[in-house]
């Protein structure tokens, strides 16, 4: 089964994540599509702005875990040190698949609901404008262990002190309170989230192409100036360190002993957050 799928209509063109049963998680499969979908959207003359949006119940609930944590359990480490070369290479495959939305000639929409934490924040942060759902939650937990960003683009989005805030404790971030600090720009009610983000886009596709062109690359520079490119290398070299700490190493273990889910709850219990939440009775 495909990973993304795409719709065209009145100069947009959707780029569909369809891994609903797996919340969208993240694979090299879905990347290689994805980046295909981007690059092909970018080079339609046809096309003025480019929306991501994804069916199931999250937009993107970050790496795949199953088979991220199996593959650096896999890693010949008792006879041979990690190779952070290698490492570095493999994830910016990645990370460049994620700023084809950044860079692309187009402006770049998306349409956030549910999950949209980890890995899926590396994503849809290079994006240059996201509309969330009311239900949507935002965030990095692997800052707890395990991970850091690898697209770097919570600071230029929020601001120092308040990415440092999120960065530093992993909390969750609902959508109206990513609306209030400027992580992204509206929150709709859930089921007006496909509506309000195609009727932006069609807004914007109005525009000729050239000047919608000329103005995103007018704004992005201002953040290239700032030193995104810089940022976004120490990101993927430290990701691939916190992967490889010792407990980086105790983490995937533990994955591999007693199952992801159950790691990753572990992780999350003393913060009471994403889905180790205290429930509630009705």
């Amino acid at each position: 089964m495909p990973s993304v799928r795409t719709e065209t209509a009145e100069g947009v063109r959707s780029i569909i994540l369809c891994r609903a049963q797996e919340y969208n998680t993240i694979t090299p499969e879905l990347r290689d599509e994805l980046g295909a979908a981007i690059d092909a959207a970018d080079a339609d003359r046809e096309v003025r702005v480019i929306l991501v949006r994804a069916e199931g119940p999250a937009f993107c609930a970050g790496y795949g875990l199953d088979w991220s944590t199996a593959a650096q359990a896999s890693e010949p480490t008792p006879d041979r040190v990690w190779d952070s070369v290698a490492d570095y290479q493999m994830m910016s495959r990645f990370v460049a698949t994620y700023l084809k939305l950044w860079y692309a000639s187009k402006p770049t929409i998306a349409a956030v609901h549910g999950w949209c934490i980890a890995g899926g924040t590396d994503l849809v942060l290079c994006a240059d404008l996201i509309v969330a759902a009311e239900n949507a939650v935002f965030g990095y937990p692997p800052s707890r262990v395990w991970g850091t960003p690898t697209t770097a683009m919570w600071v230029y989005r929020l601001g120092l002190e308040r990415a440092k805030r999120y960065l530093l404790t992993g909390d969750e971030i609902p959508a109206a309170e990513a609306a209030r600090i400027g992580l992204i720009l509206e929150v709709v009610p859930d089921d007006e989230l496909e509506a309000r983000a195609t009727a932006l886009a069609a807004r914007m596709a109005r525009l000729p192409l050239n000047q919608l062109q000329m103005l995103k690359l007018l704004c992005n520079q201002t953040v290239e100036n700032m030193g995104m490119a810089s940022s976004r290398t120490l990101g993927i070299l430290f990701d691939g360190i916190a992967r490889h700490t010792q407990e980086g190493r105790d983490f995937v273990a533990r994955a591999q002993d007693a199952g992801f889910r159950q790691a990753v709850r572990e992780r999350d219990d003393p913060f009471e957050d994403y889905g180790s939440r205290p429930k509630h009775p009705d």
